[in-house]
């Protein structure tokens, strides 16, 4: 858990998630990176798939209606043909696999329900579920973070950095 005054700790890990979210959203001016219009239109269809499962009781899956969906992030192909969705299932008893199964199963009613919110797109897109792994890795990253011996580390680079500004005159005091 983050703490409320604000440590270098804390700062280099906001600078890391910032730096995930932008690695998984590639400059669209970078070579192999998503266009602009791929982001755009992925973020639609992000929207409007999560509001179909938030509304889970229209989908005729007990395993679906029972358990929360984040929707992280989505991916369209260049032809926006295909979204490809990152999903986590949202509280501990919820196995990720057999949720994308169930979502596969139920894939062409969800894309009914969504047809309304994306009446503008040309094409309805097919959808392929993937697991969210990032929760995952951010997890892992956070528990080295924290680490003693990171800890211990940054202590380190604190006490270079105070006295660094307060040889410069740049000092809080």
């Amino acid at each position: 858990m983050l703490s409320d005054s604000p440590s270098r700790l804390d700062a280099d890990w906001r600078l890391f998630i910032e730096g995930i979210a932008m690695a998984r959203s590639p400059d669209p001016k970078g070579s192999g990176g998503l266009s602009q219009r791929q982001l755009r239109v992925g973020e639609q269809v992000r929207h409007a798939l999560a509001q179909v499962l938030q509304r889970g009781g229209e989908i005729r899956d007990d395993l679906i209606a029972r358990t929360v969906i984040s929707v992280s992030e989505v991916r369209m192909s260049p032809d926006l043909k295909i979204a490809t969705c990152f999903i986590t299932p949202l509280g501990g008893d919820a196995d990720t696999q057999a949720v994308i199964k169930a979502l596969a199963a139920n894939a062409k009613f969800i894309r009914g329900r969504m047809a309304p919110s994306l009446s503008q797109m040309k094409y309805m897109p097919e959808f392929r579920f993937r697991a969210d792994t990032s929760f995952d890795n951010f997890s892992k990253i956070d528990a080295l973070l924290r680490s003693p011996e990171v800890a211990r580390d940054l202590g380190h680079h604190d006490e270079e950095d105070r006295e660094a500004d307060k040889a410069s005159g740049n000092g809080d005091e």
